[in-house]
């Protein structure tokens, strides 16, 4: 069994990644008979009260992954415009925890968010605008471009899709949740590159 951290990829009746939740929401779905089906590893047993008349114990078993039924939100948030918030974390989990000028790999604490074309000359703080970099990196660039400062980006910005972002928004992820998701990640992705070269 996991530790009861461990978050669980909630998806709709489609397969269509949603979000994580807790082992709280995860059991409260099955409670509530949300549950259209489930799949991956077991991940926990929670056992509940002992029924007055059977005298047996209730005992719910939470896969890694699960198929949650009524849920239209998530076929808006599957379409193409759909834009995910952005933030530093999100942010350098795209960037696999590169810098994209010097490509060394850092913690959380050695990197910052860097807009390409910075907003004192009219950048925008928007996914297509903004890489990760180290401080040293970041501070050389100051409030210029990377062409004012002789610098050059090592890949291209993206916006994250949907399944992309949930990703993103994981705190550990379990080998088949990977596989469940890049499963819906597109093709051309740059993740597949950067996830096959941080493993």
């Amino acid at each position: 069994m996991y530790a009861l951290s461990q978050q669980v990829l909630r998806t709709d009746v489609s397969g269509m990644p949603l979000e994580w939740v807790d082992y709280r929401e995860a059991v409260r779905a099955y409670y509530l008979n949300q549950i259209a089906y489930s799949c991956g590893v077991l991940l926990y047993r929670v056992r509940g009260g002992y029924n007055a008349i059977s005298g047996q114990r209730s005992v719910v078993e939470v896969n890694s992954i699960i198929a949650t039924q009524g849920d239209t939100h998530a076929l808006l948030k599957a379409r193409e415009h759909y834009i995910p918030p952005l933030s530093n974390k999100a942010l350098f989990a795209r960037d696999a925890h590169l810098c994209m000028y010097c490509g060394g790999r850092f913690p959380p604490r050695g990197l910052s968010c860097d807009h390409i074309k910075p907003m004192s000359i009219g950048g925008t703080d928007t996914w297509n605008n903004v890489v990760t970099a180290c401080r040293r990196c970041n501070n050389h660039k100051a409030g210029g471009t990377p062409e004012q400062a002789g610098m050059e980006l090592i890949a291209v910005p993206f916006v994250p899709t949907h399944a992309e972002y949930v990703f993103l928004q994981g705190k550990r992820v379990l080998a088949d949740q990977m596989e469940f998701l890049l499963a819906h990640f597109p093709r051309t992705s740059p993740l597949h590159e950067r996830l096959s070269k941080a493993i």
